[in-house]
């Protein structure tokens, strides 16, 4: 039996009301989203990651 894909989905919602522009808000020098995504391709495992935006 084949290994099952995994796939990761990470919400970026750009005009949220609490905090407008957190996806490309900079922490540590690069934005959230991208932090994000680099740990998520860090982790190992899973065949894809993917962004979904508003």
């Amino acid at each position: 039996m084949p290994s099952p894909r995994i796939i990761a989905i990470i919400p970026a919602r750009y005009g949220s009301t609490r905090f407008p522009g957190k996806p490309l808000h900079p922490l540590a020098g690069n934005p959230l989203i991208q932090r994000v995504w680099e740990r998520c391709m860090a982790c190992g495992g899973l065949a894809r990651v993917l962004i979904a935006t508003d």
